[in-house]
């Protein structure tokens, strides 16, 4: 053996914590062939073929096929190629495994129906093409079509949820829940009645206009953040203003039909559904997520019914 150190399949058993039988399997497969015989006829490997069984058991260990292994040790396939390509493959289960366990935690915090089961997992199997497909009927459905209205552009890429190709956990879960709200007919409703009540309101205006939540929120928010009472007098230089800036808005003067008219625009913003949406919408698309717009709506719309009764 010209003093070179053999080791018998005992001997690579204890180095590398594999199995004889395993070890018998490589060889007999041509992965790991013995190096040569002892006198006894029993199998003996030198230095060369341990390191070659070391990365057999590492790229095993790694995932790889025995065919693919095999073309690496024996240099018929390029490792970092080889490694590459396995990585994407298992990017890919990964991003199915995440999209198993936010459908599977979702069924658990709701305690779902059979139906429902069924939904969440056809929504996690959506390709990135589907989920564009599905937002944008939802988008046209509820905002229209984009060419009949170039204004409101900004305000369908302010509404598009896009998941990113190698999303976190929360982020799926977001997606799945706001998927589902999509295909609620009725919150369907409200959306596109406060498309068409903006619409209304800037009609015959060109550019970018502020809708009436953000107009109300700009001078409401203070007035809410100092405690003052919506139906107390002290509130009554904030609702001016707002219906002020409300009444530049659309044109109009700013009377009891104006302030009606308004009343009726928050009450149909103030759908806790639409606010779900928006916080979903930020968990998915990594946006920070903004203070709770109910809280505003609930004070406007408390204030203007106190001066709109009768």
């Amino acid at each position: 053996m010209n003093g070179e150190t053999r080791y018998s399949i005992g001997d690579l058993a204890r180095r590398t914590g594999l199995t004889v039988k395993t070890i018998r399997f490589y060889a007999d497969r041509g992965i790991v062939p013995p190096t040569g015989r002892d006198p006894s006829g029993h199998r003996r490997y030198d230095a060369a073929a341990a390191a070659r069984l070391d990365l057999v058991r590492t790229l095993r260990d790694l995932g790889l096929d025995l065919a693919t292994i095999r073309a690496v040790v024996d240099r018929e396939a390029d490792l970092p190629e080889v490694a590459a390509a396995h990585a994407d493959a298992l990017a890919a289960q990964i991003r199915v495994l995440r999209l198993r366990r936010a459908v599977l935690t979702v069924l658990a915090r709701r305690a779902a129906t059979p139906e429902q089961a069924e939904l969440l997992h056809r929504l996690a199997r959506l390709s990135a093409e589907e989920r564009r497909r599905l937002v944008e009927e939802f988008l046209d459905d509820t905002l229209g079509d984009p060419a009949a209205d170039p204004a409101f552009a900004g305000i369908r890429n302010s509404l598009t949820p896009e998941l990113p190709d190698d999303p976190e956990p929360e982020q799926v879960e977001a997606w799945l829940e706001l998927a589902e709200l999509t295909r609620d007919p009725d919150f369907r409703a409200g959306l596109r009645r406060l498309a068409e009540q903006h619409a209304a309101d800037r009609a015959g205006r060109t550019g970018v206009h502020r809708d009436a939540v953000a107009l109300v929120r700009d001078e409401a928010a203070p007035a809410l953040a100092a405690g003052v009472d919506p139906a107390s007098p002290a509130a009554d230089p904030v609702v001016a203003a707002a219906t002020a800036r409300y009444a530049r808005l659309c044109g109009r003067p700013d009377d009891a039909d104006l302030r009606r008219r308004l009343l009726t625009r928050l009450t149909a913003a103030n759908d806790p559904r639409r606010e779900r949406y928006l916080h979903l919408l930020c968990v998915v698309n990594g946006w920070s997520v903004g203070e709770s717009l109910g809280p505003v709506l609930d004070w406007s719309i408390r204030a203007l019914r106190a001066r709109t009764a009768g």
